[in-house]
């Protein structure tokens, strides 16, 4: 049986990753985490110079540098800080495409060098550096089959507040290969904390990993892609981050550790996406079953299994109108004990297909999600999104009964009434046992961090900002954030219908502060960060040396993500 399953998912990727093509693409997808790039396409599309999917992430970097070219193409609608940020980016995503590579002139300087993208030797490309107007790499190489990328992964961040000095480094290499229509790419970072601030039952958006010791963690990712003229596949080790949002998605939040994936993107029409993966959780759940003792020369021990478990999603997207994106979704987390073949199947709605995969027995955790995205409105970007974890029609008219949702409506003015200014107002309300399971190995989670928001369930935040770009790659902000999560049900053994939302406030977070960030060449970024936090309630969900009221300062620099 096992067998016969490995030859149908075999098939199933020779079907999925091989469709054929004659026309000649690469996608590579880039980090969320790389904040700079991912602010300036949000920005000119809600100024609707160029249009994207934005509840979609991470984008490739084939997609960047097209939207980076179409921006270019409407170079008289850029304010002139745009078109500086522009040409700086096209440095780096202006290497992607061989026809951006053609296309690609500095902005602000007609010098010959400064026309194109020059092929050179070996020796020229690791020992000479950074030749005509491309960003300086550690080592860089294209020809007309194969091009090669290496840098370096370095950074650190220091906080000072009253409890004394936190600190964070790391440090490893990421590269990414082009062959033809096939793209490699890969990322190793040793990450060092202390203390360590992002545990999985925190309720912080800063990213997660699992712990070597108490402040010591490495993050591998990586994997390949093969991409034609209307989609993509890829094998993955990678984050994700589905929703629209700018303080924190509730579909997928992205704060967990990477995991690996199956990954789909289909844009077979200009007005139609589609989205899927098929994802290797860690259930950190032990399978006695399959753990056994073993004895070596280093004595007797308990050897430990965790329960296998999987997640399977997919997002339909549409356009109706330009600059209006419609998507639906939906998701299962399941535990068998491999992978099952209906959750392979990308257009499936998962629930419905649990009920007979499942029939007779308690069935496995499947969500659906929504999210709509309007730039309609030239500088305004308008977006709400809706998070599904079970839904009964009877409880809507019920006082007492409430259904397990998360919702989330958020708005962004840019550049208007003032250019180079940005305002963001966003609200999100989750109820009791939203991204909740009574099922160990089905939660919505893995290495025990919550997939969707970083509040969990039976929460509220109201999120407000307003930012300043003086200059190319400058960003000042100042925030207020006000969160609130009430009892977590899930611990006190209440029924799972009727917990009232917000019963009484468990916990609460109130945040001001003011940030400014500098990206100083591409990819390395400094920041400074002044805030007054007050966080009170449950001492299990923040970490100690933030507890209380707070003035902290935050210093850092990063290269490399």
């Amino acid at each position: 049986m096992k067998k016969a399953l490995h030859k149908f998912t075999f098939l199933w990727l020779l079907i999925i990753f091989l469709p054929s093509s004659t026309v000649f693409s690469q996608e590579v997808p880039h980090p969320v985490s790389n904040t700079g790039i991912y602010k300036f396409l949000n920005e000119l599309a809600n100024d609707q110079i160029i249009s994207i999917n934005s509840a979609i992430k991470p984008y490739s970097r084939l997609f960047i540098a097209n939207c980076l070219n179409e921006a270019y193409e409407k170079l008289d609608q850029l304010t002139y800080r745009q078109q500086k940020e522009l040409d700086f980016y096209l440095r780096d995503f202006g290497k992607e495409d061989s026809r951006l590579n053609r296309l690609f002139r500095s902005t602000f300087s007609n010098t010959p060098e400064h026309n194109e993208f020059r092929e050179e030797d070996l020796f020229s490309r690791l020992f000479k550096g950074n030749r005509g107007n491309k960003r300086l790499d550690l080592f860089y190489y294209s020809d007309s089959l194969f091009s090669i990328t290496v840098n370096p992964v370095f950074g650190g961040e220091m906080f000072l507040n009253s409890s004394g000095t936190a600190s964070y480094w790391r440090n490893g290499a990421e590269a990414r290969a082009y062959v033809g229509k096939w793209g490699f790419y890969a990322s190793l970072r040793d990450n060092h904390e202390k203390p360590f601030l992002g545990r999985p039952a925190f309720l912080t958006q800063r990213q997660g990993g699992h712990v070597k010791g108490t402040t010591d963690w490495s993050e591998m990712q990586g994997g390949i892609t093969y991409s034609w003229k209307w989609g993509s596949a890829g094998f993955v080790r990678d984050n994700i981050e589905w929703g629209n949002n700018y303080n924190g998605s509730n579909i997928f939040g992205g704060r967990n550790p990477s995991f690996i994936q199956l990954r789909l993107q289909l844009r077979p029409v200009k007005w139609f996406t589609f989205n899927y993966f098929h994802g290797w959780l860690n259930s950190m759940v032990v399978d006695s079953a399959n753990s056994y003792w073993l004895t070596n020369s280093y004595g007797t021990d308990y050897r430990e299994v965790y329960h296998k478990k999987f997640i399977s999603a997919n997002m339909f997207t549409i356009s109706p109108a330009q600059y209006l994106n419609i998507s639906a979704g939906n998701s299962i987390v399941y535990n068998n004990t491999s992978v099952n073949p209906s959750y392979l199947m990308p257009l499936f709605l998962y629930k419905s297909v649990d009920h007979s995969v499942s029939s007779g027995i308690d069935n496995m955790n499947s969500q659906m999600f929504f999210d709509i995205s309007s730039r309609q409105i030239r500088h305004l970007h308008l977006y709400a999104t809706l998070f599904i974890d079970e839904l009964a029609i009877s409880r809507i008219t019920k006082d007492d009964e409430w259904n397990f949702l998360s919702w989330k409506a958020g708005s962004r003015l840019s550049n208007f009434p003032v250019d180079d200014l940005y305002f963001t107002t966003e609200f999100t309300y989750s109820y009791p046992l939203t991204f909740q399971h009574y099922v160990p190995t089905i939660t919505f989670e893995s290495n025990k961090y919550n997939l969707g928001h970083y509040l969990k369930d039976n929460s509220r935040e109201w999120y407000v900002s307003a930012g300043y770009r003086p200059v190319s790659n400058l960003d000042i902000m100042l925030y207020f954030s006000d969160a609130i999560r009430g009892p977590d049900y899930t611990e006190l053994g209440t029924p799972r219908v009727g917990n009232p939302p917000l019963e009484s406030v468990e916990w609460h977070n109130t945040s001001l502060g003011l940030r400014a960030s500098y990206q100083v060449i591409n990819d390395l970024y400094g920041w400074i960060s002044l805030g007054y936090s007050n966080i009170s309630g449950d001492t299990r969900w923040s970490p100690e040396y933030f507890y209380g009221r707070k003035g902290t300062v935050d210093v850092g620099v990063t290269f490399g993500f």
